[in-house]
């Protein structure tokens, strides 16, 4: 299985170095190119490469994590999904998008599912500060809990596996628009930063 990030900052770096620890190729993409992505794989090491957002988001299993105001301009003119997996990281900030705030009964998932027919959109990620997903999530008092929602079973299950190898502790929320509603901004998963004991 490989792994693709639309998005080449803090988090989707933080998710990279976590796949590449375990031994995944990871490219990694941004809306600047390539190019500016060369140092953060050099620093990531042989298995993550840079690459064009198209390319990226040929992976089994891609990350979007851009900011919100991005999501639709990072989203436009890729290529069928096929059925592949994206895992959606984004927040719909109110102090950064005030027109897309309001998305009325629809959670941020839903909206950015409807942008990708045919991928299988997993909600993750979103819930954590950037330093609890870069961290290492095995602590000694427990591994970082990592909720998750979606509504296709397999790719759930899919992204529980991965993110259980990777070291976080996985719980699935329910489906986008009851977990993502559990999850977004203001729910009651929002920041919420704990640990499972094994």
């Amino acid at each position: 299985m490989n792994f693709g990030t639309i998005g080449g900052g803090t988090v989707a770096r933080a998710i990279a170095g976590h796949l590449v620890a375990a031994g995944h190729k990871v490219a990694l993409s941004n809306s600047r190119g390539p190019d500016t992505l060369l140092d953060v794989v050099t620093r990531l090491g042989p298995l993550a490469s840079a690459a064009t957002v198209e390319e990226a988001a040929a992976a089994d299993v891609v990350f979007l994590a851009v900011r919100w105001p991005q999501v639709g301009d990072a989203l436009a003119g890729l290529p069928p999904w096929d059925g592949r997996i994206l895992v959606d990281t984004t927040n719909n900030l109110d102090s950064m998008s005030p027109a897309l705030a309001d998305l009325g009964v629809e959670t941020a998932s839903e909206f950015v599912a409807s942008r990708v027919p045919g991928a299988r959109v997993v909600k993750a990620f979103n819930t954590l500060y950037a330093k609890f997903i870069a961290a290492d999530p095995r602590h000694p008092q427990g591994r970082q809990l990592l909720f998750y929602a979606g509504d296709d079973a397999a790719a759930k299950a899919t992204f529980h596996e991965v993110a259980d190898e990777i070291g976080f502790a996985p719980v699935d929320a329910g489906t986008l628009r009851e977990g993502g509603r559990l999850m977004q901004i203001g729910g009651p998963l929002s920041a919420l930063h704990a640990l499972k004991q094994d």
